[in-house]
């Protein structure tokens, strides 16, 4: 249920982020989940993809500084206190979670989260009700969008 994440740092200049992208959709490489957070000089973009290691190596090879990165995916139902559920189960568990972000998609909620012991995560998550969804199963779900 591991799931390969990469960290892009890009520079706040424009057209960093189309570099990115262009190379991916070159290499045909998709996107299923994204984040972008920034400071005053550079951004971490996040990636999901479908083939991480293929982009890893090619984004490394045009010269960006990129990293791979242990998270998971927890997929509840869309509605009120679901994440709260989710998240309780982490912290009993005594989880920390350093970052995460999230979609809906109809019913469904899908949040993806470093936590800083995803092993532990994934133990505490189990027998809850909290799907977990690995990284197949992630891309599988954002390629048959057709709504």
């Amino acid at each position: 249920m591991i799931i390969k994440q990469l960290s892009v740092f890009l520079e706040n200049k424009a057209g960093r982020m189309l570099e990115v992208t262009e190379l991916l959709s070159q290499a045909g490489i998709n996107l299923a989940a994204l984040s972008l957070a920034d400071t005053a000089e550079y951004g971490i973009l996040r990636l999901v993809l479908s083939d991480p290691d293929k982009a890893y190596a090619l984004l490394k090879d045009h010269g960006f500084s990129v990293r791979i990165t242990e998270v998971i995916c927890i997929c509840t139902d869309n509605k009120p206190g679901e994440l709260a559920k989710a998240l309780r189960h982490l912290g009993d568990a005594g989880v920390s979670i350093e970052y995460m972000y999230a979609f809906s998609r109809g019913s469904q909620s899908f949040i993806i989260l470093k936590a800083d012991e995803p092993l532990v995560a994934i133990k505490a998550l189990g027998g809850t009700g909290v799907q977990l969804m690995d990284a197949q199963a992630v891309y599988a779900m954002m390629s048959s969008c057709s709504d």
